[in-house]
Formats: structure tokens, sequence, C-alpha cells
């Protein structure tokens, strides 16, 4: 099965985007899907993440699943808040998340899901890429298999943003209509900035939304690259599916 209907916001971001809302370093995004919404990460901090929330029009009262990308301070600091607010929720967590955090946490919500270096599917149309790269950080990321091709959601892409668009493509077989989140650019020079889109152009990689840690330089350089299949970040993004 297939997405067909999906709505992605960012709602944490230290990119600015529409106003009224706080920009923050930090990631964090709400994917509302036809039998399901989930938030992806948490961004840094609780109150602000929360004020995005109900600024942009949003519910977290709606949010069926919280999605962890990495342990990150900027990506898990508004989990208290969260799960505060809505301890109705699955949470999907990285094997490296502390295992001493895991467990104070499965008391507070309705269900903890761990994922392991190996892919799964989530839910119908949903799946993670399994924990990567967990001798240095261990990242997950997000993979929506939607009617256009997939769309794929990083929080920091430490495992390399090119090793996780591959990832993508080798457990579900399908190109990729989206990117987006951080690509974890920000001390890189222009040469291996160029390589990596190159590498992603090769990928057949269509749409891009590089934010968060991406880097001033990444994202103008994307944006050049793209041209009109580049989407700006910033917190208050949305992109629609169809």
């Amino acid at each position: 099965m297939k997405a067909d209907d999906l709505e992605i916001t960012i709602v944490f971001d230290n990119y600015p985007g529409k106003p009224k809302l706080t920009p923050l370093w930090g990631f964090a995004a709400f994917v509302q899907l036809p039998d399901q919404t989930i938030l992806f990460d948490t961004g840094s901090n609780g109150p602000v993440l929360l004020k995005n929330i109900e600024t942009l029009g949003l519910n977290l009262n709606d949010v069926n699943s919280l999605f962890i990308s990495h342990p990150h301070w900027d990506h898990i600091g508004g989990a208290d808040a969260v799960i505060e607010q809505n301890p109705h929720l699955h949470l999907f967590v990285p094997a490296s998340l502390s295992k001493h955090l895991i467990h104070d946490v499965k008391k507070q919500v309705r269900e903890v899901t761990v994922i392991n270096q190996q892919a799964a599917q989530l839910f119908d149309h949903v799946y993670s890429t399994g924990t990567m790269n967990e001798e240095y950080i261990g990242e997950q990321a997000m993979i929506i298999d939607t009617t256009a091709g997939l769309v794929v959601i990083t929080g920091c892409a430490h495992p390399g943003i090119v090793a996780i668009a591959q990832k993508a493509r080798q457990i579900l077989d399908r190109e990729i209509l989206l990117l987006m989140g951080g690509f974890h650019l920000l001390n890189e020079s222009p040469p291996t900035i160029q390589q990596v889109i190159r590498s992603l152009q090769q990928a057949s990689v269509r749409h891009v939304c590089p934010t968060h840690c991406t880097g001033d330089l990444a994202k103008a350089m994307f944006k050049e690259s793209f041209a009109e299949r580049y989407i700006e970040g910033g917190v208050g993004t949305r992109v629609s599916l169809p």
C-alpha cells in the first residue's frame, strides 16, 4: 500500500520561515497521513515546539506516533513536553538511544519500539532505514512510500545523506520523490558538497528540502543545482502530496 495523501509541516527549525513562529537550533516535522499522524523528532525546546505547533493550527493530541531519528539534544529536547501533553504515543526510537532513557520512557507512553540495524516497516506505507552508523552516532531516517515515489525525512544525516538515500532505494527499490531534513553539510567544502549533489542527482532524487544542519553554503548550492525542484526549508514550511 502506498500513501496517496501526505502533508509534512516543519514545526521546529533553526531557519526562520512563517511569521509568529520561533526558530531555534534543531529539527522536528509534523507528518500527516490518511491513517497516521507522526511527529518526527522534537527539536531542542519543548515550549517552543508546542507553541509552533499551536500557531500552525496543528494539534499535538492528533499525533499517534513519535519517531526519534537519533539521540542528540537538538532532536530529543522537546520529548518530555510532547509526552507530558500526549502520553498515548507509540515511540519508534533508534537502538543508539540511552538504554536508561528507553527504560524510563516505556513507563510514560503507550508503547516503545526500538529500531536496530535492520530496516523496519512501521505502518502500511511508513518505514525506518534501521539505525545506521551505530558505531558512531546511530541514526534512523523515515521513508514514506507514496504513489509518486519515496519521501525520505532525515534528522541530521550523520551516516551521510547519500548513504541514507541509497539505503531507502535499496529497501523499496523506487525513486526518491523528496529528500528533506538535515543534510549535515555545515562544515563541508564546496567540492565535497558538489560531489554530494552530483551523487543525489545520479540516484534520481527528484526534489530536495535541505535545512537544519545543512548549512547556508550547501543550501545555496542545492538551490542552484536543483532549481525548481528545490524546496526552501524553515519553520512553518509545508509540503503536500499530491
